[in-house]
């Protein structure tokens, strides 16, 4: 490896965020907080377990940022020619448009990220905190991580918390509890956003769409020519194929499913 790969920005990024998770918990450690006093207590599980979850969550922060969020592939693969049959359900209303940037056909869903440089399936976003982007591959684990990220801010902010004590003088109060001050204002940033991103997610994922077609329907043709969103099969599916890959299939069958089923409703009305 380069010398210079090691100043690439997602080394730099996930090595900031290790940092910083480890320097927080450190800070909690060494003041009077709560972990403090069940250390003394010899009540040893509640820190243990504190640890555990920060390392879970720092372990699912890497795994998310790692991995493949669900590029596609410039060479098909053999799982990747059965989608491509299935294609032909679609309506030709609906043609599977090529990337101009990497000059692969794009399934539906599909968006290609500047960042990354390739074409991401199920496109969500591209998360600058870790460097990667968030699509159908890494799309669940990027939930469980925001979710377990949250309990661990929140229990950390009471934690910083439980060792203010704001009744000494404020000169001796600022130089004994100045940073612990400084990590629960940053925590509590860091509780907001972390609470705001999770909630926006499960939204999305309820209703089985994406941050990306959330934000520019008006400019995706797959949603402009359709009244709602096609992909919508309702709460359960929804949450069903989301986190379990069920029921399975390529989402341009899903598509046509739903266009069929509009037309047997139309039928029915007249």
């Amino acid at each position: 490896m380069a010398p210079w790969a090691l100043l690439s920005p997602g080394v730099l990024v996930r090595t900031g965020h290790t940092v910083l998770t480890w320097g927080i918990t450190l800070v909690l450690f060494l003041h009077d907080t709560a972990l403090r006093q069940w250390e003394e207590q010899g009540e040893l599980l509640l820190p243990l377990t504190f640890l555990l979850l920060v390392l879970g969550s720092l372990l699912l922060y890497l795994a998310v940022s790692l991995m493949d969020p669900g590029y596609v592939n410039v060479q098909p693969q053999p799982q990747e020619e059965v989608k491509e049959e299935q294609t032909a359900m679609v309506p030709q209303a609906i043609p599977l448009r090529r990337c101009r940037y990497c000059l692969v056909l794009q399934p539906l869903r599909a968006r290609h990220c500047r960042e990354c440089r390739r074409c991401v399936r199920r496109y969500d976003h591209h998360c600058p905190w870790m460097e990667n982007c968030v699509g159908e591959r890494n799309h669940p684990l990027f939930v469980a991580y925001l979710a377990l990220q949250l309990v661990v801010l929140l229990w950390s902010l009471y934690l910083a918390w439980s060792g203010l004590h704001f009744f000494q003088p404020w000169g001796l109060w600022l130089r004994s509890s100045g940073l612990l001050f400084a990590t629960f204002l940053l925590l509590s940033l860091f509780s907001l956003v972390a609470s705001l991103l999770l909630a926006s997610h499960l939204y999305l994922v309820a209703s089985n769409t994406t941050t990306w077609e959330f934000i520019s329907s008006h400019r995706i043709a797959y949603l402009r020519q359709r009244p709602g969103n096609p992909f919508d099969r309702g709460l359960t599916r929804n949450l069903a194929h989301f986190f379990c890959g069920w029921p399975s299939g390529s989402w341009e069958t899903l598509w046509a499913e739903g266009e069929e089923e509009e037309e047997e409703g139309r039928s029915q009305a007249v």
